[in-house]
């Protein structure tokens, strides 16, 4: 179980220092800012939806913890080239993941299965899960800055 936990932490600790598809995305059409105010934690989501729905493109900027910015570095990787509604399926998956610990094996969940222990710190929920709420945001095109409170 140290081994599984020692790859987690290796896996998240790699997206904090080198977070993928970091920056304003150029072509984003839709986008979304959120703030975590317990911790700071603040992330805006970018993305290029296509007229058939789909994510072309998803980025994120801000700054925040490690979990915060690991979450969303490894929600754009896992993102890009799905619909909006499987978008929606795996922020459900991932939500439930973190909230309840059911499903960790799930397919689609892939690499966000590292935040499995995030579910033992309750804190630290509302960071992994920031940049996840604030994609929702967007999806919806809301115009309100997103609150994990």
């Amino acid at each position: 179980m140290d081994d599984l936990r020692d790859l987690y932490q290796e896996v998240i600790l790699d997206h904090n220092k080198r977070p993928r598809n970091f920056g304003a995305l150029p072509r984003a059409n839709r986008s979304a800012e959120g703030y975590n105010p317990l911790c700071g934690d603040r992330v805006t989501v970018f993305l290029n939806v296509d007229g058939e729905g789909r994510l072309q493109g998803v980025s994120f900027e801000g700054a925040g913890c490690a979990i915060s910015t690991a979450s969303a570095s490894l929600m754009t990787e896992a993102l890009k080239g799905r619909s909006v509604e499987e978008a929606r399926e795996l922020f459900q998956s991932f939500h439930k993941l973190l909230t309840t610990g059911e499903g960790a094996g799930a397919p689609e969940l892939g690499k966000l299965a590292v935040f499995t222990g995030v579910r033992e710190y309750p804190m630290r929920v509302k960071c992994a899960t920031l940049a996840w709420h604030t994609l929702q945001a967007a999806l919806d095109q809301k115009d309100q800055p997103v609150s994990t409170e």
